[in-house]
């Protein structure tokens, strides 16, 4: 719950009506003057009509933040539901309830937009929303909306319930990553009260030498207003987009940013700084994820996509430099690094039994790509519990491995049903295995260096559903698998037998869903976001499994 207290609110009128009387009218922008007044209808409404007398006699001399703060009045009812990508910064929880059919209940079209893939391509048009591109969910007063960064180069909000867009705001170019929203305890007003902080690619007219490339921004989630944007600067590492979603811990935001810097900073808008004529955020701590070593094997593709997640006291993150680090959050160091070698896109997961597991794509590495879980309590050379490889195959400028990140359903498993593990890869095929067992009739298999062998996984599925960039999500007992096949729904049972319940293929899909309270909600390349579910006169009886509980995650507990 959101609360400004009216007393305290009355008092800031009356100094700022006298400030307005001694200094002049002090007014917002015309962006910001409309989008209050849109957002504002539904707060006057509750105040009544002497509330509205009130706005209306002393709104004159009121800059527009007093504006939103003094119009709202109480209190607005917020529950942030899906929070970051993977649904929270242990980077496993994806919703709380899935339907049993794939019935398109609405679709919105998301638009399109130009974007430069390289210098000799130019620019290309792309549609839609795409790897990682998963939805945000919030819950005000009963109402549910959602966050989607799109290739028409906009950050929309959403009417969950009819795909209305409540407000957008422009980048300089297409967003791939999902966003994270920051509830500021700090806020000086409502506005400032949740931000959703999010990253774009570098900006159509940029170059990689540009002077400036503010690819990372601080947007409010009422307004759609910007608030502050970071200027990711040039490194070794030739990108400098941002596709990762921030881990954020009181009031500090951790990120991998593409130029291949861990960076720490303040998200405060009120603690900004003016610098090279942008209002950015503060600094505390940045540090390379990459080495010399790095440089000479991988050239400039050092670049970090993946979101950090937290475990144990260190917040683990994938590079695509070859290194899964370990930030350790007392002495703010890095003291632990497993190396892989291959470039990494997919993020950390943490799991039930205090251990990560991570994706491996086919790049750099005389072996196969696959997923790893490791114990990173113990030292590096000891980490790994068991590495599960896939199949080599060539998609797009992919040679195999996964891509996207690994989904459990530690936090919606149902009592009496093993740990899963599920991954979506680049050789066509779902794989799901229980993470908490060993394969010992398998023997070990080959690690990516294809010299170190590893214990594997029980494999519990295996469907071909086509290539994947996409995490699949399970909640309770149900699994959601989209990629370049369509979409996939699973139910299984507490011995691992699966049911394909249905698939759907309205078009290609890169980006991740959510499930909740029946409906899933994912966007494609064709163009358009969706929202999956049972339509009233498709409903049948359902089965009686009992209603998943979400457990704690390791932020929580923490």
């Amino acid at each position: 719950m959101i609360f400004f207290n009216p007393f305290v609110k009355f008092v800031q009128f009356v100094v700022n009506n006298l400030i307005g009387m001694v200094g002049g009218w002090v007014v917002g922008s015309l962006r910001e003057k409309v989008l209050l007044i849109c957002v504002h209808l539904r707060p006057v409404i509750r105040l009544g009509f002497s509330g509205l007398c009130l706005l209306m006699v002393c709104s004159l001399s009121l800059r527009s933040q007093d504006f939103e703060e003094l119009s709202y009045g109480k209190f607005i009812d917020v529950d942030v539901k899906i929070r970051t990508f993977l649904g929270d910064f242990s980077r496993n929880y994806y919703g709380n309830q899935a339907p049993s059919k794939l019935d398109i209940l609405w679709k919105k079209f998301l638009g399109s937009g130009n974007t430069v893939v390289s210098r000799e391509e130019g620019e290309t048009k792309w549609s839609g929303c795409g790897w990682t591109g998963q939805p945000l969910l919030v819950e005000e007063d009963g109402e549910y909306y959602l966050i989607q960064g799109a290739y028409d180069h906009n950050l929309k909000k959403i009417d969950a319930n009819t795909g209305e867009t409540i407000w957008e705001y422009e980048y300089d170019d297409v967003l791939k990553g999902t966003g994270t929203i920051w509830s500021n305890k700090y806020a000086g007003n409502f506005g400032k009260s949740l931000i959703v902080l999010q990253g774009s690619r570098r900006g159509v007219k940029n170059s990689l030498y540009s002077d400036k490339i503010p690819s990372y921004r601080a947007i409010s989630y009422f307004y759609g207003i910007e608030y502050w944007r970071l200027d990711v600067k040039r490194t070794a590492s030739y990108s400098r987009d941002v596709d990762a979603s921030a881990l954020i811990l009181h009031d500090t935001v951790y990120i991998g940013l593409e130029n291949a810097i861990f960076t720490v900073l303040n998200p405060n808008p009120d603690s900004t700084i003016k610098k090279d004529g942008m209002v950015q955020p503060k600094i505390y701590q940045e540090l390379n994820l990459y080495d010399s070593k790095d440089i000479a094997k991988h050239r400039g593709n050092l670049v970090t996509e993946s979101s950090p997640c937290i475990l144990n006291g260190r917040i683990y993150i994938t590079a695509g430099s070859g290194h899964v680090y370990g930030y350790n959050l007392d002495t703010k160091k890095i003291d632990w690094n497993f190396y892989i070698g291959s470039d990494m896109d997919g993020s950390p997961v943490a799991t039930e039994d205090s251990c990560i597991l991570v994706t491996v794509e086919k790049q750099y590495i005389e072996g196969r790509g696959g997923v790893f879980k490791l114990d990173p309590s113990r030292r590096e050379s000891e980490a790994v519990v068991w590495y599960f490889p896939t199949g080599n195959a060539t998609l797009a400028e992919w040679q195999g491995g996964v891509i996207g990140s690994a989904g459990v359903n530690d936090r919606t498993r149902l009592k009496g049903y093993p740990y899963l593990a599920a991954f979506s890869a680049i050789d066509g095929y779902l794989y799901v295995v229980n993470h908490k067992e060993i394969d010992e009739a398998k023997g070990k298999v080959y690690g990516p260096d294809n010299k170190t062998t590893y214990p594997t996984p029980k494999l519990v599925f295996k469907k071909r559903i086509g290539g994947s960039i996409s995490t699949p999500i399970i909640v309770g007992n149900k699994l959601i698998a989209a990629g370049y096949g369509g979409i996939y729904l699973f139910e299984f049972d507490e011995k691992g037998n699966f049911e394909l319940l249905d698939n759907k293929y309205p078009g290609v899909f890169e980006a991740t869903p959510i499930a909740w309270d029946g409906k899933i909600y994912v966007g494609s390349r064709n163009g358009y976001l969706y929202c999956f579910g049972e339509k009233e006169d498709t409903i049948s009886s359902p089965k009686k499994i009992s209603e998943p509980q979400r457990t704690q995650s390791n932020t929580e507990k923490k």
